[in-house]
């Protein structure tokens, strides 16, 4: 029993440290010598990035962002044992990921708005979901033009995905509590959006 719980411990922190690894602020410092949060709106998210260095940059840092997100989801489900049968590992590393993606430990407790990371751990824990809630996201911000707007409905969305396809309730609970957080961390992009003065996509 105690062997499991420490295996529950390592899990979170391990998933919190790479979260916690910012490819936003390092691609900006690295090319640009400027530190990403102090542009635009802050974030060192994908969105921020195309700000900063254009749309290529934009999908690098987004495409980074997700595999960060599934990476410690996957090495959960291969290597931890404990609550396997309920998929408690798993879902304790997709938690402390997207905190860490967006509370990192190595920026002040600072970070992007953990919407790649979330896809990405949604995609680790059940691939067909995640290319679902992606492409939710991707139509409805190419339709909207805003990058907020389809993020929060596609995680709004994703427990009902997960729960039509039958997965694990730890699964459809960790959707609950991952879109209640990035409706969260999206607070001041709902505020622009009332006002009518949130940025739109080109």
């Amino acid at each position: 029993m105690i062997f499991k719980i420490f295996e529950l411990l390592i899990t979170a922190i391990a998933a919190y440290l790479i979260g916690s690894i910012s490819t936003g602020y390092l691609i900006v410092k690295a090319k640009t010598g400027e530190d990403i949060r102090t542009i635009g709106s802050g974030s060192t998210g994908a969105t921020n990035v195309k700000r900063v260095l254009g749309k290529k940059w934009f999908f690098i840092v987004l495409l980074l962002d997700a595999f960060k997100g599934a990476l410690p989801v996957i090495l959960a489900k291969l290597f931890i044992s404990a609550g396997a049968k309920y998929g408690l590992a798993p879902v304790i590393a997709s938690v402390a990921v997207i905190i860490g993606h967006s509370k990192s430990i190595f920026l002040q407790f600072k970070g992007g708005k953990s919407v790649a990371s979330g896809v990405g751990t949604i995609l680790a824990l059940n691939w067909i979901v995640g290319l679902i809630i992606a492409a939710v996201w991707g139509t409805i911000t190419y339709t909207t033009k805003y990058v907020s707007v389809g993020s929060i409905i596609a995680l709004l969305l994703s427990p009902f995905i997960m729960y039509f396809a039958k997965a694990p309730i730890a699964y459809i609970c960790y959707c609950v509590l991952g879109a209640i957080y990035i409706v969260y961390l999206h607070r001041e992009n709902i505020k622009r959006l009332i006002d009518g003065c949130e940025n739109k996509v080109r």
